[in-house]
């Protein structure tokens, strides 16, 4: 397996089971149907680990362009490679958007509230205000690049002090993007991730959804530019302290 397919595979895995659960959660009669913010924030950060577990071995489990640019930045990934790294999420997350929408159809049928449908596909801000709605995806991949530098690190210092994914597997990222879900996540939803949030938001747009929502593109720039500034700040600061 390539890179560019592992990439691809990877990120529609994570949204087939990311928007799964919130799916699952905001969908009229499905069996989980509003259980709430904790059922999502676990089914997003367990669609994570099954996505790095899948794609980990071949392309080293991106799934993110905030990821690559972030890695890049550090000095961690070659910048030739990007490009190719995020037109592979973009596609992985469209594929992904629509396995979801295949797979509850019955229930977009079931569901007469335009938002709930919508937030299957993408995130959006519980208060409408542009500086925080930036700072907070800012700040959540902030967080989330920052530490995957750490674990992309065999050591700490030179010491002996072993970190790195390659001896604890993909459970760490699980754990990371769950407690970003948790503690960071009620303000935007946490795409922390632009390929997440773009790819199913133009899936969105074209599939023949009944009642559907406009899919607010005055704000998509925010959880595409803030992940980024977030992935280019936490480079930085990493770069600072080495």
């Amino acid at each position: 397996m390539t890179p560019f397919i592992s990439e691809i595979i990877g990120t529609a895995i994570l949204i087939l089971l990311g928007g799964g659960v919130v799916a699952n959660v905001v969908l009229n009669k499905t069996n989980g149907f509003s259980s709430g913010w904790m059922v999502i924030t676990t089914g997003w950060a367990l669609a994570v680990y099954v996505a790095v577990v899948i794609s980990g071995p071949y392309s080293g489990a991106h799934i993110n362009p905030a990821v690559s640019i972030g890695l890049a930045m550090a000095g961690k990934f070659a910048w030739k490679d990007v490009p190719s790294y995020i037109l592979a999420q973009i596609i992985g997350a469209m594929i992904g958007a629509i396995l979801v929408w295949m797979f509850y159809k019955n229930h977009f049928e079931a569901t007469e509230d335009a938002d709930s449908k919508k937030a299957v596909f993408c995130t959006a801000p519980a208060i409408r205000h542009t500086f925080t709605n930036l700072f907070s995806e800012v700040t959540g991949t902030f967080v989330l690049i920052f530490t995957i530098l750490y674990f992309s690190n065999a050591s700490i210092n030179d010491t002996n002090t072993i970190i790195g994914l390659g001896s604890l597997g993909a459970l760490p990222v699980a754990f990371l993007v769950w407690s970003i879900g948790l503690s960071l996540g009620g303000t935007t939803g946490y795409a922390i991730n632009p390929a997440r949030d773009l790819g199913p938001r133009i899936v969105h747009a074209f599939l023949p959804i009944k009642n559907k929502a406009s899919s607010n593109w005055g704000y998509a720039w925010i959880p595409v530019l803030g992940p980024i500034v977030g992935a280019c700040l936490a480079a930085a600061f990493m770069l600072a302290l080495s």
